[in-house]
């Protein structure tokens, strides 16, 4: 289906208009885009499209597409045994930051890699002779 080039313009307006504070598309305003777009009778493929133009266009930050990111990262960490150790972890946290521009709290960004990492069946390397408890301490 093809938007009209008037509806596609209102579209991204209304886009630039959720990020214009910010700079910052979180998931529930991403949910939100594309529930107008839906009304608008932009089917859900083609807003994620158009969000995603924009968001590139403009320099905004699509915090699915850093929960992404740092989902590969973490792969790519836990491809060779499963597990992830404490610094490929904190990598991950890092990159994770960068991508969001700070707009997600450490902690918060710890506990979402965590569930990232069970949810995908990645291990923690901690422990040990002196390893510490850090993948467990995390709540």
């Amino acid at each position: 289906m093809s938007v009209s080039e008037q509806i596609e313009k209102q579209f991204r307006e209304y886009i630039a208009l959720q990020a214009y504070d910010d700079k910052y598309i979180d998931r529930q305003e991403e949910k939100k885009i594309l529930e107008v777009g839906v009304k608008n009778n932009i089917s859900v493929e083609e807003s994620l499209a158009i969000i995603q133009k924009v968001a590139s266009e403009k320099g905004y930050v699509l915090e699915r597409d850093a929960e992404e990111r740092a989902k590969e990262f973490l792969a790519n960490a836990a491809a060779n045994d499963g597990k992830v150790d404490k610094k490929e972890f904190e990598d991950a946290v890092t990159l994770f930051g960068k991508a969001t521009k700070g707009k997600i709290r450490e902690p918060e960004m710890k506990k979402r890699l965590k569930q990232m990492m069970e949810d995908n069946g990645w291990k923690a390397k901690e422990g040990g002779l002196f390893g510490s408890k850090w993948y467990s301490a995390i709540s």
